[in-house]
């Protein structure tokens, strides 16, 4: 047994090793192939388009879409919060999902999240915002959000009390309670949590039952260690090929976007070399809200679409 236990003591830091000549790799060919972005710049961009002193921003993003920044992600984190500065609370997702989604995570034997240990599997801009001094994390075991600023505990403190991933007392309503503005740093209108807020407080009312009927009692630890359970209801994965985020799914993500834009809650600017575009999170829900009271949602298909449009 011997051999066997140091084969497998040996894989985790040669893993490491491997990883580290990859990011050193990618980093070189990013700062040779791409656009380069610098703090000043995207803090110029994120004013101009309309992010100022004492926002609250929810920030989804795509690294990748702002070139080869010096600094790396840090760097952008923190010409973020320089933007909203003074005043301004920074919240970012940083979620972890061992199981790739939600409904695997519940069913891991042995899974326990702790704040404390776990990091997040969202990309190296959660990663580094989780290395950031100050911040709050809220206890989750799939969707756990952080955020940096005077109203981080706020939006973050209560989240294990929800009884839903994303509806009341989460960080997406918390967001809605301070009117923050949902950023999306070089993204388009997919790849955005927000969207399940208004799911799980429309619940029965929600045209389409796409949350499962189950709900896990997941344990966690918090922030002193103790043992705690929050209730996950995994989004029903019958429906992830219509949604939003699919990548078949442009005709959806453009029609948002555009229907946004048009209804002047949707602000464009560019960041650098990065398309982006914010909404703010009351503004957002509550043209949410009435577009799934009419059939609208991020789940209609395409022939439904073409339906509404006409």
């Amino acid at each position: 047994m011997a051999a066997p236990d140091l084969k497998e003591r040996l894989k985790a830091p040669l893993r490491r090793l491997v990883n580290a000549w990859r990011a050193r790799r990618r980093s070189a060919e990013l700062k040779a192939e791409q656009p380069h972005t610098s703090k000043a710049e995207i803090v110029a961009g994120l004013r101009a388009m309309g992010i100022v002193p004492g926002d609250t921003v929810m920030l989804h993003s795509s690294l990748k879409s702002l070139g080869y920044v010096e600094g790396g992600p840090t760097a952008v984190l923190e010409a973020i919060h320089e933007a909203i500065s003074p005043g301004g609370t920074l919240v970012v997702p940083t979620y972890y999902l061992p199981g790739g989604t939600i409904y695997a995570t519940c069913q891991m034997q042995g899974y326990v999240f702790d704040p404390r240990e776990h990091g997040s599997n969202l990309g190296a801009l959660p990663a580094a915002f989780l290395k950031m001094p100050g911040i709050r994390r809220s206890i989750h075991p799939t969707h756990s959000v952080s955020a940096l600023g005077p109203l981080a505990q706020d939006i973050v403190g209560q989240h294990h009390l929800a009884p839903s991933v994303c509806g009341r007392l989460s960080p997406w309503e918390r967001c809605v309670h301070h009117k923050a503005k949902i950023l999306g740093l070089g993204i388009s209108m997919g790849p955005v949590t927000f969207y399940h807020l208004i799911e799980d407080l429309m619940d029965e009312r929600f045209p389409l039952p796409v949350r499962m009927k189950e709900t896990f009692r997941m344990p966690c630890k918090d922030w002193d260690g103790r043992d705690i359970q929050v209730p996950v209801r995994p989004l029903d994965p019958a429906f992830q090929g219509q949604r939003i985020d699919h990548k078949s799914r442009g005709d959806l993500r453009q029609h948002f976007y555009d229907r946004y834009q048009a209804a002047g809650i949707l602000h464009a600017g560019q960041v650098g070399p990065a398309r982006s575009w914010w909404i703010r999170a009351d503004e957002f829900h509550r043209h949410l809200e009435q577009d799934a009271m009419h059939g609208l949602t991020i789940y209609t298909t395409p022939e439904e679409l073409s339906r509404l449009r006409a």
